[in-house]
C-alpha cells in the first residue's frame, strides 16, 4: 500500500470518527428533545389534576364556611333565646319579689301593732312566731332578688372608699340582739381602716356571713375583725361551730347546700354562701375558708385598702340610725301609699303611735286633702312608686311647693336597685326599704320631728 493509500484510509477514520461524534451529539439532542416533551406533558397533566383538586377543596371549604355560618347563626338565636327567657325569669322574678314584699310589708306593720296591744303571754309567743318566720321570708325574698339581680346583670358593683367602720357599727347593732337571744357572744373588732369596695355588696357580704356564723354555732360564739397584708386588708369572721369537713368547702358556696343544725327554725335556705361567693367575685374580693372539725370555722375576704386622703364617705345604706325617739302624739302625719293593705297597716301602727294620719294614693290626693284639712302636716311618708308612673319624690316636692314649707319626709319602697337609693339621695330624702321595721321608722321619724 502507497503512502497516499495510507493517508487517504486515516482520512476516512478520521471522517467516520468525527460523523460518529455528530450523529452521537444529534442522538442525545433528539432525546433529550423528547425527554422535555414528555416532561411538559406530565406537567400539564399535573397542572390540570391540581386544578380540579384545588375547586374540589374550594367547594368543600365553601360548604364548609356554610355550615359553620349556619351553626353560628343556630348558635346566636340559641344564645338570643336564652338571654330572653333569663332577662324574662330575671324581670318576672324581681317583680314578684317586689310584690311579694308589699304584703309582706302590710304583715310586719300589722304584727307590731299587736305586739304593742295588751296580749297573753301566749299570744306574745305566737306573735314571736310569726316575725321569726315573717323575717326568714323575707331574708329569702331579698337573697332570690340579689340572685335575679346578678343573672339579669343589672347589679353593677360601685366601688369607692368607704370606712370599715362604717359596715361593722351597723352590723353590731343589728346581730347583737340575735347574738343574745341565742346565748352567744358576739365580738367585733372596731377598725379605722378605709376599703375599696362597694358598700352595698360588701355589706351583703359580712351580713350573710355573720347570719351564717350565728346559725350553726350553738355554743361560744362569734368574732369578726380584720388584719392588715400589705396593700389589702383581710375581713374574718371566725366561728366556734361544729366546723366543716373538708368534702363539703367547695359545695357551701353553691345554691341551696346548707349544714346542719340543731334548731330547725335557724336553718337557711342554703343561699347565704352563694351569694357571699358571687358578689366577691363580681368586686374581685378573694373569699377563704379555714375549719377544724369540732373547732369552728373562719370566713375571710380580701379587701383593698385605700388611703384615708381619698376617702369619701360611704352611701345611705350602710349608715345606721340609732336615736332614741321621743313621743309621737299628736303628730300630723301625711301618707302617700297606693297599696291598699301597706296604708291601713302603716295609718294603723301610726295612729297606735298617737299620730293624726292622713292616708292618700296619689300626688293629687295629697295635695286635696292638705287643702281640705288646712294645715300642713308635720311628715310625710310616701311611697317611692305609685299608680300610673307616679313617684313619691314628685309628690314631696309637689306637696313642698304648694305649702311653702321644707317638710320633712321619709321614702318608703320595695324597690332594692341601687338607683332607688340614689334618687332619694339626689333630693336628700331618708329611705326606708319594704319590710319597714317599726323601729327604725319609728326612731327615724322622731328624729325628723325633732
Amino acid at each position: 500500500m502507497t503512502s497516499q493509500q495510507s493517508n487517504q484510509i486515516d482520512a476516512l477514520q478520521r471522517e467516520a470518527t468525527k460523523l460518529k461524534k455528530i450523529n452521537s451529539a444529534l442522538m442525545s439532542r433528539v432525546e433529550r428533545s423528547m425527554d422535555q416533551q414528555a416532561n411538559a406533558f406530565s406537567l400539564f397533566e399535573t397542572a390540570i389534576a391540581l386544578d380540579h383538586r384545588v375547586l374540589e377543596r374550594t367547594r368543600q371549604l365553601q360548604d364548609a364556611l356554610q355550615s359553620i355560618e349556619r351553626s353560628n347563626d343556630d348558635l346566636l338565636r340559641a344564645k338570643q333565646q336564652a338571654e330572653a327567657a333569663s332577662s324574662l325569669k330575671s324581670s318576672v322574678l324581681i317583680s314578684v319579689t317586689h310584690d311579694l314584699l308589699q304584703p309582706l310589708n302590710a304583715a310586719r306593720l300589722t304584727l307590731s301593732t299587736l305586739a304593742e296591744m295588751n296580749v297573753s303571754p301566749q299570744g306574745i309567743a305566737l306573735i314571736g312566731q310569726v316575725d321569726r318566720s315573717l323575717l326568714t321570708l323575707e331574708d329569702l325574698l331579698r337573697t332570690l332578688l340579689d340572685i335575679s339581680k346578678l343573672d339579669a346583670g343589672v347589679l353593677r358593683p360601685e366601688v369607692r372608699p368607704i370606712t370599715v367602720a362604717s359596715l361593722f357599727e351597723p352590723l353590731r347593732q343589728e346581730f347583737a340582739p340575735l347574738a343574745a337571744k341565742r346565748g352567744l357572744s358576739l365580738k367585733i373588732r372596731p377598725s379605722s381602716c378605709v376599703v375599696s369596695t362597694d358598700p352595698l355588696m360588701m355589706r351583703r357580704i359580712l351580713q350573710n356571713l355573720l347570719a351564717n356564723a350565728l346559725r350553726y354555732t350553738q355554743k361560744g360564739g362569734v368574732l369578726m375583725g380584720c388584719r392588715q397584708r400589705g396593700d389589702s386588708l383581710c375581713i374574718e369572721v371566725h366561728d366556734t361551730g361544729p366546723g366543716i369537713p373538708e368534702a363539703q368547702r367547695q359545695a357551701i358556696f353553691l345554691e341551696f347546700q346548707r349544714g346542719e343544725t340543731i334548731d330547725d327554725e335557724q336553718a337557711g335556705f342554703g343561699l347565704g354562701l352563694s351569694i357571699v361567693r358571687r358578689f366577691a367575685t363580681e368586686l374581685g374580693h378573694e373569699i377563704r375558708l379555714a375549719s377544724r372539725l369540732g373547732h369552728g370555722s373562719t370566713f375571710s375576704i380580701t379587701v383593698p385598702r385605700s388611703e384615708p386622703t381619698h376617702f369619701t364617705e360611704a352611701s345611705r345604706e350602710v349608715q345606721h340610725i340609732d336615736f332614741h325617739y321621743s313621743g309621737l302624739e299628736g303628730s300630723k302625719i301625711l301618707l302617700i301609699e297606693n297599696d291598699p293593705s301597706s296604708a291601713e297597716a302603716m295609718a294603723t301602727l301610726l295612729e297606735k303611735w298617737g299620730c293624726d294620719v292622713a292616708s292618700t294614693i296619689s300626688t293629687a290626693d295629697a295635695l286635696e286633702r292638705i287643702g281640705a284639712l288646712g294645715e300642713p302636716p308635720d311628715a310625710i311618708i310616701a311611697d317611692l312608686h305609685l299608680d300610673n308612673g307616679e313617684n313619691g319624690l314628685n309628690a314631696v316636692n309637689a306637696i313642698r311647693e304648694q305649702i311653702k314649707i321644707e317638710v320633712p319626709a321619709i321614702i318608703v319602697t320595695a324597690d332594692y336597685s341601687v338607683s332607688a337609693e340614689k334618687e332619694a339621695s339626689i333630693y336628700g330624702l331618708e329611705l326606708l326599704r319594704k319590710p319597714i321595721k317599726p323601729a327604725e321608722m319609728r326612731s327615724l321619724l322622731s328624729f325628723l320631728l325633732a
